[in-house]
């Protein structure tokens, strides 16, 4: 009598649970693909939804990538001009002089002294400097060979043999700012006119390694430049010379997507560069749970703006669109690594059908033995 009673109990059991549902960690496909149908198929027509929805494949690739991506941030970047490597002297530039008299009775030196150090000057912002014996100089756009040739053919008409010695520390026109995200932030003096950006960052100790794909963001005047320092390093001729007045900001990813559903982790995650394809996606997270996943339903979920809608295939008809990734097939795991995710994009993983049905068979199996 035992025996039987629990059998029956076990039976029950298993009905009990078959009839309520296993709890899931993510939909199916064709649950998450009906869940917004706003009205029902009449006459045996589609159901209308209020997204639409569209297969990642070859054929359907080079439309889909064509679309816009209405969250990366365009900036322009800096044509780099090849400069000569002097410096230009500018307003608020500091010029150290010193003059050289080789004459017995000299005007500057002291007795037995045949150099001079002058007080230290400051260009003026009218460009100038006062020199003993010569006066007022204008000196800005000159570069400082320039400026001293010029100060000492002035002073010879008066020192027959006076020869100069002239040191520019640069002022604040001839210096750039490099304002955050890297090692050391601080004013930097440009001594030449060729100083590269990639100089510039080294020199300020270079960004943390830890920094999420390091963004750079270059204020000239009231324009403002951007770059990825990843593209930069891969191409040197984006490397552009850095002019006085400049301010660098170095500023990690604020770009995501989001990953839920049988996948392999249940989070936010950073674009860990410029660019990442859908594969990439799945690698990050991850991949999807091997014993809850259906490969063939891997979802992206886009919301688009109204002004990138379109009707005739150059954009997406609706401001949500689906993405349907099958990884099970070769068309589907090449299209997936050339389809490109866009911020906020949700990568859902859905359930595959056999994974409630395993869930149950091995409750049973469980009570079977328990009943046994």
């Amino acid at each position: 009598m035992l025996p039987l009673f629990r059998t029956v109990i076990c039976a029950s059991l298993c009905l009990g649970l078959a009839s309520c549902g296993l709890p899931r960690g993510a939909g199916f496909q064709s649950e998450v693909l009906a869940a917004s149908a706003v009205g029902p198929a009449e006459d045996g027509a589609e159901p209308v939804y209020d997204f639409a929805v569209y297969e990642v494949t070859r054929a359907t690739l080079p439309a889909l990538q064509s679309w816009p991506d209405r969250t990366q941030k365009s900036y322009p970047w800096v044509t780099d001009r090849q400069a000569a490597t002097s410096l230009i002297i500018a307003p608020g530039d500091k010029l150290q002089l010193t003059i050289w008299d080789a004459e017995e009775n000299s005007l500057l030196a002291g007795t037995g002294q045949r150099a001079t150090p002058l007080q230290e000057i400051e260009v003026s912002a009218a460009g100038r400097i006062f020199v003993p014996y010569i006066g007022d100089l204008r000196v800005t756009g000159m570069s400082p060979e320039t400026a001293r040739a010029r100060i000492e053919e002035q002073l010879t008409q008066t020192i027959p043999s006076a020869q100069v010695q002239l040191v520019v520390a640069p002022g604040r026109v001839n210096t750039a700012n490099v304002v955050t995200g890297v090692a050391a932030p601080g004013i930097y003096p440009l001594e030449y006119r060729n100083t590269k950006l990639l100089d510039l960052l080294s020199a300020a100790g270079g960004i943390p390694p830890d920094l999420v794909n390091p963004q750079i963001r270059l204020a000239r005047g009231d324009q403002l430049y951007g770059i990825a320092y990843e593209r930069l390093l891969k191409t040197p001729s984006l490397d552009t010379t850095v002019r006085g007045g400049d301010r660098i900001i170095v500023e990690p990813e604020d770009r995501y997507f989001l990953s839920l559903g049988a996948a392999g982790t249940q989070a936010q995650h950073t674009f860990p560069q410029n660019s990442i394809s859908a594969l990439d996606a799945l690698s990050i997270i991850g991949g999807v749970n091997p014993g809850r996943a259906n490969p063939e339903g891997i979802l992206i979920l886009r919301q688009y703006r109204a002004a990138d809608l379109r009707s005739d295939g150059s954009g997406p008809p609706r401001d949500r669109v689906v993405f349907v990734l099958d990884l099970t097939s070769a068309d589907g795991l090449f299209s997936a690594g050339q389809f490109e995710i866009q911020a906020n994009d949700l990568v859902y993983a859905t359930e595959s059908a056999l994974g409630p049905a395993l869930t149950l068979f091995n409750v049973g199996t469980s009570l079977a033995s328990l009943s046994n």
